[in-house]
């Protein structure tokens, strides 16, 4: 059988983890990575070949070029994002277990809210969600969404199980809508299924006079039926908090879609989304769930640290090596690196940019 693309078939590996043991929905994804390991994974190292300084000047435009979306520096602001969807991936499966029947019951409890129209409908009662929500928020440019990607492609996003004639989605990403109504938000997730699976969701569900109640226990039971691992919410800024009916709402919506569809949920903004989350402390508790992250720019170093021990200075020191120039310096100087942060405040797309423009 020919798997789609980004589908692999299940192999399945002790976690070492009790809990997690038994388990093929964890059990089949890849192994629980070393913090070495991770940095290997994470890192890109574009090739620099010592003949490519002599090539003419608008070939090495192109060559320079690639440095805008192909460099990449992890750091520990990295690592803690991989470990936390990690964990909440993991932890999310635990309650959703298709060799004990967890599954199912969350299947029929989907339905039941789908024939009922009521979202507190349940057929099983014993069944509890393990899904956790995280707030990811930061200004543009601060290199969220690429670093999200480049985690998430650590993963396979389709695994096969042959054994239980089952595919499970261990990811799926999608961006908010322009017109910021939470209706398009599920179309969105509808249409981002149908792009990997070749399905027709989108026509049997998202063309239908649906409300947003019906079609958070469409999602619901779509969610469960692939046993999605985590659901990444990017650009949630662009949600209107007027036509979405409040900051309230919209969080009833988020919560919603972890208490009720059983999915980690990651939702990805700009600080202009902290008001969904900040109105009071119960609303920061269900909205974050597993905490928030909030990723400022990169700090100026103060004038008594180790510049090379700081974020700010492994990153442009790995970025200084990438030089297409027959008179290029193996070192930076402070004073450039201090004009750098006075142009960019810190914030890593604007450094890259500044030096392939440069």
């Amino acid at each position: 059988m020919t798997l789609p693309s980004g589908m692999v078939t299940a192999v399945y590996q002790d976690t070492g983890i009790t809990k997690y043991q038994g388990n093929p929905l964890i059990e089949a994804l890849p192994p629980i990575p070393g913090h070495k390991q991770l940095i290997v994974g994470l890192s890109e190292t574009l090739d620099l070949r010592p003949t490519e300084i002599y090539l003419d000047g608008q070939t090495r435009i192109h060559i320079i070029a690639q440095l805008l979306d192909g460099f990449f520096q992890p750091l520990a602001r990295h690592i803690e994002l991989e470990s936390k969807i990690s964990i909440m991936l993991r932890q999310g499966y635990v309650g959703r277990n298709i060799a004990t029947g967890d599954l199912s019951a969350h299947l029929q409890n989907g339905y039941e809210r789908i024939k009922s129209g009521d979202l507190k409908a349940f057929r099983f009662d014993h069944v509890e969600s393990t899904a956790k929500s995280l707030a990811f928020i930061g200004c543009s440019g601060s290199g969220k969404t690429s670093s999200l990607n480049r985690i998430l492609a650590t993963y396979p996003q389709m695994i096969h199980h042959p054994e239980h004639n089952f595919i499970q989605i261990v990811f799926l990403k999608i961006d908010c809508p322009h017109d910021g109504t939470l209706k398009s938000l599920c179309h969105n997730f509808f249409r981002e299924i149908d792009s990997i699976l070749g399905t027709d969701y989108v026509r049997r569900y998202g063309e239908k006079r649906h409300g947003v109640e019906a079609m958070i226990a469409l999602m619901s039971q779509l969610a469960n039926t692939y046993a999605i691992g985590v659901l990444v919410i990017d650009e949630i800024q662009h949600l209107n908090l007027g036509q979405a009916g409040g900051a309230e709402r919209m969080l009833n919506f988020f919560v919603t879609l972890v208490n009720e569809i059983s999915v980690p949920v990651v939702m990805v903004g700009t600080p202009k989304a902290r008001p969904v989350f900040e109105t009071d402390l119960r609303s920061a508790r269900r909205g974050a769930g597993f905490g928030s992250i909030l990723w400022e720019p990169l700090c100026k170093p103060a004038a008594d640290e180790n510049i090379d021990r700081t974020e700010w200075g492994a990153f442009t020191k790995k970025l200084w090596k990438y030089q297409w120039l027959t008179k290029a310096s193996d070192n930076m100087t402070d004073d450039l690196r201090d004009l750098w942060f006075d142009l960019s405040q810190g914030i890593m797309d604007v450094v890259i940019k500044l030096f392939v423009l440069s």
